[in-house]
C-alpha cells in the first residue's frame, strides 16, 4: 500500500499556528518561554513555532535544541544516529517553561529521555510538550500539551514527517511499514 498522505504543507502551516497561540494562552504570554527542538524535525518545528510566536508577541519564545540521543533507553535495541549539539538560548532554562517540540509521539520513550537531558541542565518552572503529530501507542505515561494532529494508527504503521528544510516538502504521511517506495 503506497504512503497516504494525510497532511499537506497548508495543514501544517495551519497546525504549527494554532499550537503557537495555544503555547502563548497557556502561558500567559511570551515572557520566559522557551521552546527546545528535539533533532531532527523537532527542531525545525520549534524554530517555526518560535518564528510565529515572535509575530504575535515580539520577544517571545527563545528557541534551541536538546539532544536527547545518550539519554534513550533503548541504545541496544534501535541503530544511534550521530548525537547532534544541545543548543540552549542565552539565558538557560532555570525559572523557564520549556516548552519540548517534537515531530511525532509514539511510545513515549524520546520524551521520557529528554526529560532526563533537562534534568542535567537546569531546573525549568515547567515542562511542556508539543507534537506536530500524536499517534497513540504509548509505552509511559507521557501526554502532549499541544497536539498539531492526533491520528490513531496501527502498530503496523508508520508516521513520515517531511519538512522543506531537510526534505524539499512538507507533508505527513502514513504507511503500512516494509511497503515504503
Amino acid at each position: 500500500m503506497p504512503a497516504r498522505v494525510v497532511l499537506q504543507q497548508a495543514d501544517i502551516q495551519r497546525a504549527l499556528r494554532r499550537m503557537s497561540h495555544e503555547i502563548l494562552e497557556s502561558n500567559h504570554g511570551g515572557s520566559d518561554l522557551v521552546l527546545l527542538g528535539i533533532p531532527t524535525r523537532g527542531v525545525m518545528l520549534a524554530e517555526r513555532i518560535g518564528a510565529n510566536l515572535e509575530a504575535l508577541e515580539a520577544g517571545s519564545g527563545a528557541v534551541g535544541s536538546l539532544d536527547v540521543t545518550m539519554y534513550r533507553d533503548d541504545l541496544d535495541r534501535h541503530p544511534t544516529r550521530t548525537p547532534s549539539p544541545t543548543r540552549l538560548p542565552v539565558g538557560g532554562i532555570d525559572g523557564k517553561t520549556v516548552v519540548l517540540v517534537d515531530d511525532v509521539l509514539y511510545s513515549g520513550r524520546t520524551i521520557r529521555a529528554a526529560l532526563d537531558a533537562i534534568g542535567d541542565l537546569g531546573r525549568p518552572r515547567a515542562v511542556r510538550l508539543a507534537v506536530l503529530v500524536d499517534r497513540g501507542h504509548r509505552e509511559l505515561p507521557i501526554r502532549a500539551d499541544f497536539v498539531g494532529k492526533n491520528l490513531p494508527t496501527a502498530l503496523a504503521e508508520r508516521i513520515y514527517v517531511r519538512l522543506a528544510e531537510v526534505d524539499g516538502e512538507d507533508a505527513v504521511a502514513i504507511e503500512t511499514e516494509g511497503e515504503r517506495s
